[in-house]
């Protein structure tokens, strides 16, 4: 298949932030207003980071963005990214790209000129650059191209700290952000990446919590992040404490970031460790791929509060509890870790964390190893929303990818679509009954003469809430290279309440 090769630029390392919201017309204001229901509408408006993917020299990175076509949404409009920084692209040279084989040299452009611009929903834009310095990307997106749009990064790196597949949606700038699932250890290099999508200066705290509690890092206080800038921090270089097991805190008392972590190990490879999803009392992490090799809990609670969860692996044939590994008590403000060795044991999974007695919001991820000894790989899956009314998943090939869905309390029926492909090919959809408390690897369908890569769509259409991850995997000289992303909300509607005109105020 071929890519666009995007001309990027030398520049910053940076997180993937995308922030969506709707602007609609204000309700008349003559005479009183009475409030009805919520309308779901679409999105008229999306802004988007994405992260500056590597900082090794034999990186190939490739991007992907669509937009679902969504009933309602306003005509006309465009999507496009651009590198961050008002950087300047001159010079830059792409070599051999992604996993198409193909690559090419850039054209120098200069960074307000767009370097990826998606023509039509329903249809994959793809793009591909090479080595270290290509920079953030900041995107905007308005119109018919607004409502859930989604752009995927992937990367692969061939050798070094880091190497295998690693791969991250371009998520929402917000003010708080929790990361279990970090390490400050010997042999890891975690960067958390901030970026300001922003006119003015964002101002950042960083805080580590470790297995014995806060870990000492004033280097993390009053963090300063410039108006459409990024910055990389390393984890290790806020405190002389080196630890496997850490949650990163990341709280803004000015303006508004994006963040994410990107975590490697110098032996078993690395991948983006996502933000999981705000505190909450149970939690569920889908996805675990069924040939997994070793799979660590590692789980927070912020309060004052200890809490006891009990875990269960959602399986394809039900809710079963791990022998050996049937609660955890995670202290308050510790962090805490739990190894759970190859629980799928051959079949899919997704971790349900549920509360055994009183209710104590926690935050979860789990750390993924697929292969043995020099030949391992590692990836992260953090805890996630439901799907809720739409998630989409961009990026995907006829090869290498796995969907997961799983109903961890309630029968769903799940719609699944597959797009055109970049390159061409006609849509395609099934419809899947997941059973409760049960995760099922689907048979995604393809699009019909399918070229180039394709996104896929999940649409619960009854019953109880769906949770859903995407795997991507490609062998790399023997090492079983993979990323995965969970799927929330694509954000494509948003809930705007209704009013009509009360004419009794005009009657005599």
């Amino acid at each position: 298949m071929n890519r666009t090769t995007l001309s990027l630029i030398a520049g910053t390392t940076a997180l993937a932030a995308v922030t969506a919201f709707a602007a609609f017309d204000s309700p008349s204001a003559s005479g009183a207003a009475a409030p009805e229901a919520a309308a779901q509408l679409p999105v008229e408006r999306t802004g988007l980071l994405c992260p500056a993917p590597s900082m090794s020299d034999i990186a190939d990175t490739a991007y992907t963005s669509f937009t679902p076509v969504t009933k309602g949404a306003a005509s006309g409009g465009k999507a496009q990214l651009q590198a961050a920084g008002g950087q300047s692209a001159d010079g830059a040279e792409g070599g051999k790209g992604g996993r198409n084989g193909k690559g090419g040299k850039a054209a120098g452009k200069k960074a307000e000129e767009p370097v990826l611009t998606p023509k039509a929903p329903g249809t994959p834009v793809t793009g591909e650059t090479s080595g270290a310095e290509t920079p953030a990307l900041i995107g905007t997106a308005d119109g018919r191209f607004a409502p859930g749009w989604t752009v995927q990064e992937t990367t692969e790196v061939a050798a070094g700290t880091g190497r295998g597949l690693q791969g991250v949606n371009c998520t929402g700038a917000d003010t708080e952000f929790w990361f279990p699932g970090a390490a400050t250890a010997t042999g890891r290099t975690d960067y958390v990446h901030l970026t300001n999508p922003d006119d003015s200066a964002a101002v950042v705290d960083i805080e580590l919590y470790g297995k014995g509690g806060a870990i000492k890092s004033p280097l993390g206080e009053n963090l300063t992040v410039k108006p459409h800038a990024s910055e990389p921090i390393l984890l290790s270089t806020l405190t002389d404490e080196r630890q496997a097991d850490v949650t990163v805190h990341v709280s803004v008392r000015s303006g508004r970031v994006g963040a994410a972590v990107q975590a490697l190990d110098d032996k078993a490879g690395g991948d983006w460790l996502a933000a999981a999803t705000d505190p909450a009392g149970s939690q569920v992490l889908p996805g675990i791929p069924k040939d997994a090799t070793d799979v660590r809990l590692i789980a927070f609670t912020p309060g004052d509060d200890d809490a006891d969860l009990k875990i269960r692996l959602a399986s394809p044939d039900g809710l079963i509890t791990p022998a050996g590994n049937e609660t955890v008590h995670v202290k308050s403000g510790m962090t805490t870790a739990v190894d759970l060795g190859d629980v799928t044991r051959g079949e899919p999974g997704s971790l349900v964390l549920t509360p055994t007695g009183q209710t104590v919001p926690v935050v979860a991820a789990l750390q993924v190893v697929r292969g043995k000894g020099d030949k391992r790989e590692t990836a992260f899956i953090p805890a996630t929303a439901a799907v809720g009314a739409r998630a989409t998943s961009a990026d995907n090939s006829a090869k290498g990818t796995t969907l997961a869905l799983t109903a961890p309390s309630g029968t769903a029926t799940v719609k699944v679509t597959a797009s055109a492909g970049s390159e061409g090919g006609t849509p395609a959809t099934k419809t899947f009954t997941i059973r409760s408390g049960t995760t099922q690897d689907v048979d995604v369908p393809a699009p019909a003469g399918l070229k180039g890569t394709y996104a896929l769509t999940v649409e619960p259409v009854s019953g109880g809430p769906v949770y859903a991850s995407r795997t991507l995997a490609a062998s790399e000289g023997g090492i079983p290279a993979f990323t995965i992303q969970t799927l929330p909300n694509d954000h494509g509607t948003v809930a705007v309440p209704q009013t009509k005109e009360d004419l009794s105020v005009l009657q005599r």
